[in-house]
């Protein structure tokens, strides 16, 4: 399985960003596909997974949304009201067999993208 993370950039805070992860080698249906962020120095923090159905960390609920599209093998991140706060790399990750309680720590994925920069200005 590969997972190829892109749609990063430069962007003002309140502006939005779309995020896709393009996975290969299985369909996206068949695995926990999940985003994480990291700011150097700092831990890796879960932002959103997408097993049967989505679910978000507490600090982006109600600004990202996770998405699926099996057509496309696809999974997105559409990020809105972005804040200073959310700049980081952000890599998506996938798993087979991740069960709930698990989704979101990042040693229950077996698969993970390069990273995409989000930078988002004040």
């Amino acid at each position: 399985v590969q997972l190829q993370a892109s749609g990063g950039g430069l962007v003002q805070a309140g502006g939005s960003l779309r995020l896709s992860c393009a996975a290969s080698g299985r369909p996206v249906n068949r695995l926990v596909i999940a985003w994480f962020r990291q700011v150097p120095g700092k831990e890796r923090e879960f932002v959103a997974a997408f097993k049967s159905y989505p679910s978000h960390a507490d600090s982006v609920k109600g600004r990202f949304t996770i998405s699926r599209d099996s057509v496309k093998n696809t999974v997105y991140l559409q990020m809105n009201s972005l804040k200073p706060e959310d700049t980081a790399v952000y890599y998506c990750a996938g798993g087979s067999g991740v069960i709930q309680s698990s989704m979101s720590n990042g040693a229950a994925y077996n698969y993970w993208g390069q990273g995409t920069l989000v930078t988002v200005s004040s």
